[in-house]
């Protein structure tokens, strides 16, 4: 499927692969951005990668195809049938931190103090084992 969203003349289907086509995308980027030591933007896409995945749930599990324009991860997460235990939900909220990376400078310098290379990989790990689990659901 082309990477072009047009949400109105989409199939359900379509729209589920829309969103795992970009996450996969997106999730290619995070790698490159490690290995750049660019763990910051890795982090944030990170998030965007299990943003998409879950709204590709959301597709899944509701009955409209357009997902709420929302960023915070256990949000929508709420908005699934994805059953997620009480650790998983606090990686997620945990995650929501990144969201703010790229839309508040100001946020980004405690942050860039906190996450090197080791943190960022411990993190990324993380995601990785969540993106597969969101996968198994789709």
């Amino acid at each position: 499927m082309a990477l072009y969203y047009y949400p109105g003349i989409l199939t359900k289907e379509e729209h589920i692969a829309y969103w795992v086509e970009t996450a996969e995308r997106d999730w290619r980027a995070v790698k490159n951005m490690y290995k750049s030591k660019d763990y910051l933007q890795a982090l944030f896409f990170a998030h965007l990668v299990l943003e998409k995945l879950l709204k590709a749930c959301w597709v899944k599990d509701n009955e409209e195809n357009i997902p709420p324009k929302i960023h915070n991860l256990v949000v929508i997460t709420g908005k699934t049938k994805l059953n997620l235990n009480e650790n998983d939900l606090e990686f997620l909220s945990s995650m929501n931190q990144f969201q703010m990376e790229g839309r508040y400078p100001d946020y980004t310098q405690k942050l860039y103090k906190l996450y090197k290379a080791t943190q960022t990989k411990d993190v990324l790990d993380n995601v990785k084992m969540m993106r597969l689990c969101i996968l198994k659901e789709l």
